[in-house]
């Protein structure tokens, strides 16, 4: 049976506690996620994304580039050894090189609408969701920036490949940050932060149950006209 347009679909997503337990669940509308995978507009978020971490800034030196001096470092005949001037050619170990890149900075800044990269956003974490790749945690703290609790926390989710950790700010969050910054194939970044870069370079997501929701109906939900109209979080003008 075809879908009502604007009916909403809910998942309902386990919700664990600190200890991998399944203590309830959360329900999340498909629909505000974008209700189908659209593939080609993730692609392009990600590689706009991808794109903009390029500094653009690859130089090589040549020999005018390179410290020292410009004596001659041994005479010309009598020693059978071939013919030197300095040492800043590139037959010497830093030496310069020969066809050095010496190009202006190049930019390979990629532009999008924001609405686009929010839709993008959501819709890769919907594909995670449909994945069961999303670790919603009831209360994600420690009570100590233990690094074994939190890897006990992995084990008992079952996550054995790359994870994102989004967190709040605060002290709340202090802990699991200090405990978990140490683990291999572990990232950290905080909760406004998530986007479809970040959940397509990782496997997992794992995200506290207040901090998602706050995400989900913070500016990435503005996918509309209000997005400019008026946005989340703007300050108010004051006379």
């Amino acid at each position: 049976m075809a879908e009502a347009q604007g009916e909403v679909r809910l998942m309902d997503v386990p919700v664990y506690n600190m200890s991998g337990k399944e203590v309830g669940t959360m329900s999340i509308d498909e629909q505000a996620l974008g209700g189908s995978i659209n593939a080609a507009l993730i692609k392009q978020a990600y590689v706009r994304y991808h794109a903009n971490l390029r500094q653009g800034s690859s130089r090589t030196r040549g020999r005018k580039d390179i410290a020292g001096s410009t004596a001659k470092i041994y005479k010309q005949k009598g020693t059978g050894r071939a013919r030197h001037g300095t040492r800043k050619v590139n037959l010497f170990k830093g030496g310069g090189h020969t066809f050095a890149k010496s190009r202006p900075k190049a930019d390979y800044r990629k532009d999008m609408p924001t609405k686009m990269r929010r839709k993008a956003n959501r819709n890769a974490l919907l594909a995670k969701l449909i994945d069961n790749e999303v670790k919603i945690i009831d209360d994600l703290s420690l009570s100590a920036p233990k690094t074994k609790d939190f890897v006990k926390l992995m084990e008992a989710l079952g996550i054995d490949r790359r994870a994102l950790v989004a967190l709040a700010h605060g002290d709340k969050s202090k802990n699991v940050r200090l405990g978990a910054r140490n683990i291999d194939d572990v990232a950290l970044c905080s909760v406004e932060q998530i986007n479809c870069f970040e959940l397509l370079n990782h496997r997992y997501l794992i995200v506290g149950k207040a901090e998602l929701e706050g995400w989900l109906a913070g500016p990435s939900s503005q996918i509309d006209k209000l997005a400019k109209v008026a946005p989340m979080g703007r300050r108010e003008e004051t006379d």
